[in-house]
């Protein structure tokens, strides 16, 4: 039951299910009735009479998604089961696992990448010493939108915002030292997702690593992409077709990987509510399994393979409470939609990393408290797995001693505060089921709509996901700028003072070595066989033929990313956004 400053809704509408019911609940019915009673006597001789002696801070509290806050919630009538069932069963609102962290804890995940594969693997080896358990791999922007290192396009960016893969080469330094079927590894790349996962698949083989034993996720989502983002590079209808080409070839040769992680991270970090990046990434999550459905694939073939990525915002109960939503809503479109069997098709496994641009360039030391909040947020929340941002990163690359700052938080949120050691420890709060249920709903509301307009991809085309998004950012930055929302250290609490904290730079020497080893790769390459396997990719790329076992191929002969993904250009073209968006 929610109530505000006066009763929400009479309780009698208990009475309206009929006199058998009321008779075998009938002291439930006394003491939720008798709950009413006590709550109008305390709000008219106690909390009444307090406000009118400390008036509140404002006339309304709100989280980030405009669902109003009420003063107290209290017990009201729930079908237990069906909201929340069990940990581990359907519909997994109180996790995917019976025992959850109480068995297995998250997998401490560090997002990182820069300059050079030796200079990144030298930071993966690091972060595994400090007790990481699996690798996430930022990639530089030429590699993210498919070109080589030493293409005119990518001057200046290389090994920028992420470390530069142009060759199978650059993936084994990569991975130098690190058993592939030992470790977790996360690659955040989405448009040309299948020829990095060729990469890897290509290295794995040469360490001798069975395809059976990798482990690890892809993210692979590119409808997000033209909604958010804006790393894309093929039209939609081409893109589609990779998605579903890597489900098919890793249903049958890679069957432990996650062949994408559908990303709400990016639409909540383009400026989305709580509720917009729950439903926006469940419609892309619809449009996917649709479309490998229409590709022939039957749904439990391949859904135990998906995984979703999210972000750990600011406003703390709302964040645990969108988690279980989701995962809610998940099973329940599973079953009921696409007629899901196995449990493990309607369970929503999910990384989680803390909000970016939450983090502030003034005084960067607060964003250790932001991050620790957020990482908390999650894991009440029941996340598989954590990336927890760096203080510094509203400045530069962070540094290995903030990256470290960043993991021992998790690690002290696993084994010092207490929350890992019991299921779901918030589920029965009042306030936190009143959240979990007004989120499904809103969230459900909007894939509704998103429906209606024929799905995820003509939502994306006619731009409605972005302007909702669009709308729903300037929201927020009004309120920051009206001082409504207060940012710490920024609009309130500010202070003069120069930031002194150790800088991670780039060396600009890393783009001209790249530039070198990719001409030496050229030279020593059976330039012949590339050639053909070129010729046959833009064959393939004009049939209906799955592409995955081609880029292999490709990779092992050293063929470039840019050489593979320019020749899909040729064929495909370069999907171009609406002039009014």
């Amino acid at each position: 039951m929610v109530v505000n400053n006066s009763l929400s809704k009479p309780l009698g509408v208990l009475y309206t299910k009929g006199r058998d019911f009321y008779h075998q609940n009938l002291s439930e019915i006394e003491g939720i009735m008798n709950l009413a009673d006590e709550f109008k006597r305390w709000d008219e001789k106690v909390y009444q009479p307090a406000v009118q002696k400390f008036p509140e801070r404002k006339a309304g509290f709100e989280t980030l998604s405009g669902i109003t806050l009420p003063v107290i919630c209290l017990p009201e009538e729930m079908d237990y089961m069906a909201k929340l069932g069990m940990p581990g069963e359907y519909p997994f609102t109180r996790g995917i696992q019976p025992n959850m962290y109480r068995g297995r804890l998250w997998t401490m995940r560090q997002y990182a990448g820069f300059a050079t594969a030796e200079e990144s693997n030298k930071r993966y080896r690091y972060l595994l010493q400090q007790g990481q358990t699996g690798l996430s791999v930022a990639f530089d922007l030429p590699t993210q939108i498919g070109y080589d290192s030493d293409d005119p396009i990518a001057t200046g960016e290389v090994g920028k915002v992420g470390v530069a893969i142009s060759s199978i080469e650059d993936m084994e330094t990569l991975f130098q030292e690190i058993p592939l079927d030992k470790v977790s590894t996360s690659m955040t790349i989405n448009a040309p997702a299948s020829i990095l996962l060729a990469m890897y698949i290509a290295v794995a083989k040469k360490q001798g690593v069975e395809l059976k034993d990798l482990r690890g996720t892809i993210q692979n989502d590119i409808l997000k992409e033209y909604v958010a983002r804006g790393t894309y590079i093929f039209p939609p209808k081409p893109s589609m077709r990779l998605i579903t080409d890597i489900f098919k070839y890793c249903k049958e040769a890679v069957p432990n990987w996650n062949t994408i992680s559908i990303s709400g991270y990016h639409i909540r970090e383009a400026g989305s509510t709580a509720v917009q990046e729950v439903a926006f990434t469940l419609a892309n999550a619809i449009a996917y399994v649709q479309a490998a459905i229409d590709s022939g694939l039957e749904v439990d073939e391949f859904a135990s393979q998906l995984s979703f990525f999210f972000n750990a915002h600011n406003n703390f109960l709302e964040e645990v409470a969108k988690f279980r939503a989701a995962r809610r809503l998940w099973a329940q479109i599973m079953k009921d939609r696409f007629g899901a069997q196995k449990k493990a098709s309607m369970m929503l496994r999910f990384h989680t990393q803390t909000a970016g641009s939450t983090l502030t360039a003034q005084q960067p030391e607060n964003n250790v408290v932001r991050v620790a909040l957020q990482a908390l947020a999650a894991v009440l929340g029941g996340t598989q797995s954590l990336h927890t941002n760096s203080m510094d990163e509203a400045l530069w690359l962070p540094t290995e001693k903030s990256v470290r700052v960043a993991l021992r938080t998790q690690q002290i949120i696993a084994y010092e505060s207490g929350v890992a050691d019991t299921v779901d420890p918030l589920a029965g709060s009042y306030l936190i089921e009143h959240l979990t249920d007004e989120i499904a709903n809103r969230a459900m509301e909007y894939i509704r709509k998103i429906d209606d307009l024929g799905g995820a991809l003509a939502a994306i085309e006619r731009g409605f996901m972005q302007s909702e998004i669009q709308d729903a950012a300037y929201r927020y930055q009004k309120a920051v700028e009206s001082e409504e929302q207060v940012v710490v250290g920024v609009n309130k609490f500010q202070v003069k003072d120069t930031v002194e904290l150790e800088r991670l730079a780039v060396d600009p020497a890393v783009e001209a070595g790249q530039r070198k080893r990719l001409a030496d790769l050229r030279s020593r390459r059976d330039n012949g066989k590339v050639q053909e396997l070129l010729t046959h990719l833009e064959q393939a790329a004009q049939g209906a033929d799955n592409l995955m076992p081609l880029f292999v191929e490709c990779v092992e002969n050293y063929v470039t990313l840019g050489e593979i993904c320019g020749t899909l250009r040729r064929v495909w073209g370069e999907y171009q956004p609406p002039a009014w968006l």
